[in-house]
């Protein structure tokens, strides 16, 4: 499907949002490493406070990017917008309920969960600006992509993630990807790596077979 706008265009959206936030990005930043934190960390409120954190990073970049910036180019960011609100609402009521337990494993989920991680907050800017995509013209963390990417990451640390939170993260990871191809994003090869990572591991991944009697 041919997309209603540029790549000149769609950068320049980035540049208007980052121009416009500046230096909540900072911020953004600072709450991702907060989460990282109460993974690593046991403590009786980190349920709540990481999915309550990234419940706010996912209605922030459905308000202040699609909403506010990305409709002046696409109409069907209202919808985007309107997603990732809920998805956000979906975090706050599973972080309440303490359905969300992030910790970091020593197996395949962590250390995979690990390196999306790595590659949301360090390594997608990196690899951006080598691509040309320099800031303020470039997708910075608490932006769809690399917060979806983030998200999938933590969610590799969630045990049994419920399925519920996995939906709109899924969806996203195709619709931004199919996108990012046409605009030549290429940073953003890492959406459905890390959508395929999680559907895999988790949401596919069998019980240990039970002994023959």
């Amino acid at each position: 499907m041919k997309i209603p706008f540029t790549t000149e265009q769609f950068l320049g959206v980035f540049a208007a949002y980052n121009q416009s936030v500046w230096p909540a990005q900072v911020a953004l930043f600072a709450a991702a490493l907060v989460i990282l934190a109460l993974s690593l960390k046991t403590f009786s409120f980190s349920s709540i406070m990481s999915g309550s954190i990234l419940g706010v990073l996912w209605i922030w970049m459905g308000i202040a990017y699609h909403i506010v910036q990305f409709t002046s180019i696409n109409p069907a960011a209202y919808v985007f917008g309107i997603a990732c609100i809920l998805q956000g609402l979906i975090f706050l009521w599973n972080g309440f309920r303490r359905t969300l337990e992030f910790r970091f494993s020593w197996d395949v989920r962590g250390w995979a969960g690990g390196l999306l991680i790595l590659y949301a907050l360090i390594l997608y800017p990196i690899v951006g600006s080598l691509l040309g995509h320099v800031y303020p013209s470039s997708p910075t963390f608490g932006l769809p992509c690399p917060t979806t990417i983030f998200t999938f990451g933590m969610l590799l640390w969630v045990r049994k993630p419920p399925l519920i939170v996995l939906i709109i993260p899924v969806l996203w990871s195709i619709v931004g990807f199919s996108a990012a191809l046409q605009l030549g994003i290429k940073e953003d090869v890492g959406l459905p790596m890390a959508a395929a990572l999680v559907i895999i591991l988790q949401v596919f991944a069998t019980k240990a077979p039970q002994p023959v009697r």
